[in-house]
């Protein structure tokens, strides 16, 4: 699927949009401005523009831990984020889900999930769901190379392909388990290996460069959708913050010449890079996207601020749970 001048403006929008509010979440962070965890996706861009780059409104994602960058590439509303990210009631989650467990189901983004490999099993119930309907929607889940180590992972993937299930696979393979290696957990190199003891199709694909995750995407997404089951997208990518928030925290995990080296690959800067050269953006209307998107950021950053905690006669609003084998209570 070779992208248009206007798709590549598009996917250039959402990784800018992305950065932008993970650079100010993180700071917010560091200031202690921000309750609970933050898992920033700062250099893995590339993966959520380009594959969201191909679904319509009606496709559905999940997401991870890590899943601020779905829900924005997805259309997500920042002051709403925002106010979540600082438990406010004006939040997607009214304040309840905050940072990993971040949702908009008008957007058809399922959720972010604290459980790692929780939203596998998700995404290929929706799958289901669509085949079930007769529609011709996808859904697609994103999770990272220690997911695949997870025994939910497997059963669900066994399950999309055994049912011919309209679902795509994106691994976020950044090479580490939170701080460990990935040789350390897996005996294989490359993880979409995986794929072929399920019969799924799989391809490695550059996560650090945005078109050819729109166009690796765009074949998964068009296979799913014209019933011939689900695809396995392995993207090479690299977060450049720690595994949580922006501080190493004294734990020196990676070193310092390999942080450069994926550094260099920065998936916005290459897209810039390119952009002028083939006459598609010129360097003012470049940065015209950033100011925009730091007028956006800041905008929802005021909102949040100023938003109020939610009520605590709320507390057990939206919460369910299953009480009594027999005859119990379902709130």
């Amino acid at each position: 699927m070779e992208p248009t001048a206007e798709i590549l403006q598009d996917l250039h929008r959402r990784m800018v949009r992305i950065r932008t509010f993970e650079e100010a979440a993180g700071r917010l962070a560091e200031a202690n401005r921000l309750p609970g965890f933050l898992h920033l996706y700062v250099g893995e861009e590339a993966v959520a523009a380009g594959v969201c780059g191909v679904l319509r409104d009606e496709d559905q994602i999940s997401s991870t831990h890590r899943g601020h960058g779905h829900l924005v590439a997805k259309g997500g509303d920042f002051k709403r984020m925002m106010a979540e990210l600082m438990g406010k009631a004006t939040g997607y989650c009214n304040g309840k889900g905050g940072s990993m467990h971040i949702s908009d189901l008008d957007l058809n983004m399922l959720g972010a999930n604290g459980i790692v490999g929780g939203g596998v099993p998700i995404a290929v119930g929706a799958g289901l769901a669509n085949k079930y309907k007769g529609n011709d929607n996808v859904s697609v889940v994103f999770f990272g190379d220690g997911s695949t180590n997870i025994g939910a992972f497997h059963e669900a993937a066994n399950m999309a392909a055994a049912l011919q299930l309209p679902v795509v696979f994106v691994c976020e393979n950044n090479e580490y388990g939170e701080y460990t290696p990935r040789e350390q957990t897996m005996a294989i190199t490359d993880v979409v290996d995986r794929a072929a003891g399920y019969g799924m199709p799989g391809v490695i694909v550059d996560g650090m460069d945005v078109v050819a995750m729109y166009e690796a995407a765009g074949e998964a997404v068009a296979r799913a959708r014209a019933g011939e089951g689900p695809s396995f997208i392995e993207a090479k990518t690299y977060r450049f913050y720690n595994h949580h928030g922006v501080q190493v925290l004294g734990m020196k995990y990676r070193s310092d010449e390999e942080l450069e080296r994926w550094k260099k690959r920065d998936p916005i800067e290459l897209l810039e890079a390119r952009l002028p050269e083939i006459g598609v953006m010129t360097v003012d209307e470049i940065a015209e996207v950033h100011r925009e998107a730091e007028v956006e950021i800041g905008a929802a950053i005021t909102f949040a601020e100023q938003s109020p905690q939610p009520d605590p006669a709320t507390l057990l609003d939206d919460v369910y749970s299953l009480t009594g084998a027999n005859g119990g209570e379902v709130r």
